[in-house]
């Protein structure tokens, strides 16, 4: 068995099952540390949307499971997107009420700090259900397994469960059920505990436990049920939901969010405390489009995560600085892409000259570029690799040669070399005179980005070469694939991430799930593909 196939857990069909109703834990052999949860919602806004299932997984101070509860409920409306989290009206017709179930979900969470994935989500949608079932919920300290992988997984371009689960190489079954999403997450979280020996430890996780033992949760609810929130709409001013098909109008495009990093969108300048809603947001984008009922919710979650106007729209900014740049590595902007890209700047509420600004910088790169008709590299080229068009350069120093700096800044965004400001790990060379040893220099040093003097760059920016074009992964695999023969159908092991998986299977023509979703059938088609990739003559 591949180890995709192993992560993704076979069948990507949902199971119904049928709802526990718990009074309280049974008796345990060992304590509980955490209580792991995991929601499944009928929408993005926890003012506005339901809880339709619940999943809690309690796991010991080494992180091994102690025991797991999980059941659906009657969101009283409608389940909303049910080609995301499985769940239909029949499925939760019968289901109990959040209300009739709260003690339960107290007796298992009660005394113990909540881990969560995006928790952030999860607990808001937690405190709508208490506060609606007429509860006075406390303060919950929590630890969001998101914001942990920064610091034990600093490689990772993305960081939905999906992705962590496929870093650490945890088993991600029925993703997208509760439960399955829950013991996913007590996975990731067993994975930063048991790291502690090898990673300093996360701060954030050594105090949520000491936090979490003052909190006094009531024994029962303290006022009677409320049939929406207080600044809910009633349900006959609620809008009906859009339902869109999640099959992207513009393959190309929708491709490229699938293969955007984190990284690339803090370069554009994305303020960091923003990436998780940035994540959210990546995901509603996925299917094309931003239903009005996304947008809406959208901005309750700008509340949840506590961002500021400024936040949102240089978060808002950089996705489509990042997007678009990714669409002109060519120098041309297809009309569909165009068309995409204005689709997506008004639907986050940006100027209309922004796109239009961009592509006109695109074609004067293009023609700055094959007015200087690039050439290939002389025969006796020493100087490494080459500067690329779209590569990203810094400049620091020149203490007294400023207008040499500002002339080689300009000539080089003509040619379609990014200037930034910030060095990354996907910056390609910095450029200095050694004239001023500040942060840049030293954060290049840490990265092992690539440092050269003025007159180097120069000659590399002189020899500028295309765009490295992209390398088909299915033609030429990484030296760690290897086939595993006696399975039908034969499978390989792989270190493709989902992302990458799923790029492809938009760009292949097959129907690609939204927020995160890998089903069976797509991960199968991949690997027989990577196989029959293997089995090809190598090229000349």
């Amino acid at each position: 068995m591949g180890w995709l196939d192993w992560l993704f857990g076979g069948s990507s069909a949902k199971k119904n099952v049928a709802a526990e109703r718990v009074a309280s834990p049974p008796p345990l052999s060992r304590p509980p540390y955490f209580a792991i949860i995991d929601v499944e919602t009928t929408g993005l806004s926890p003012k506005k949307d339901r809880v339709l299932e619940l999943a809690v997984v309690r796991v010991d101070q080494g992180g091994n499971v102690v025991d797991e509860w999980s059941t659906r409920f009657n969101p009283e409306g409608p389940v909303g997107a049910s080609h995301i989290h499985g769940i239909t009206q029949a499925d939760v017709a019968n289901a109990p009420l959040f209300r009739d179930v709260a003690a339960s979900v107290v007796s298992y969470i009660a005394g113990l700090p909540i881990a969560a994935h995006n928790a952030r989500f999860d607990l808001a949608f937690l405190r709508a259900e208490f506060r609606r079932a007429g509860w006075d919920v406390p303060w919950l300290p929590a630890y969001c397994t998101l914001d942990g992988s920064h610091h034990y997984m600093p490689h990772l371009d993305r960081r939905r469960l999906v992705d962590c689960c496929w870093s650490a190489r945890i088993p991600l079954k029925d993703a997208h059920s509760a439960l399955g999403d829950a013991r996913a997450t007590a996975g990731l979280l067993r994975h930063y505990l048991q790291a502690q020996g090898r990673v300093r430890p996360h701060p954030p996780l050594l105090s949520v436990h000491s936090d979490a033992r003052g909190v006094v949760w009531p024994s029962a609810p303290t006022r009677a049920p409320l049939a929406f929130l207080p600044d809910e709409p009633t349900s006959a001013q609620s809008r009906p939901i859009r339902v869109t098909n999640a099959r992207p109008k513009q393959p190309a495009l929708i491709a490229q969010l699938s293969r955007l990093s984190l990284v690339e969108l803090l370069d554009e300048g994305a303020p960091v405390g923003s990436l998780t809603y940035v994540e959210t947001l990546l995901d509603a984008l996925e299917d094309g489009v931003i239903s009005e009922d996304e947008a809406a919710a959208l901005q309750d979650l700008v509340e949840v995560y506590e961002l500021s106007d400024a936040d949102v729209a240089d978060a808002h900014q950089a996705l489509v600085f990042a997007l678009a740049h990714k669409a002109l590595d060519d120098g041309h902007v297809s009309r569909d892409e165009r068309s995409e890209l204005e689709s997506i700047a008004s639907s986050l509420q940006l100027a209309s000259t922004l796109v239009p600004k961009l592509i006109a910088e695109a074609d004067a790169a293009r023609a700055a570029r094959l007015s200087a008709k690039l050439r290939p590299l002389p025969t006796d080229w020493a100087l490494g690799e080459p500067l690329r068009v779209g590569d990203k350069v810094i400049f620091t120093g020149f203490d007294g040669r400023e207008r040499e700096r500002a002339r080689l800044e300009r000539r080089t965004q003509e040619l379609g070399v990014r200037v930034l400001g910030a060095v990354s790990g996907l910056t390609a060379m910095l450029v200095t005179d050694g004239s001023f040893a500040g942060g840049k220099l030293a954060r290049a040093q840490e990265l092992g980005t690539r440092i050269v003097d003025p007159e180097t760059y120069a000659i590399l920016l002189k020899h500028l070469q295309p765009v490295k074009a992209a390398v088909p992964m299915l033609r030429q695999a990484p030296a760690t694939m290897t086939a595993v023969a006696g399975s039908t159908p034969m499978t390989v092991q792989t270190t493709t991430s989902p992302g990458e998986i799923r790029a492809w299977g938009i760009e292949n023509g097959y129907t690609v799930g939204v927020r995160g979703r890998l089903s069976t059938e797509l991960v199968q088609a991949y690997e027989l593909a990577l196989l029959d990739a293997q089995k090809e003559p190598a090229g000349p």
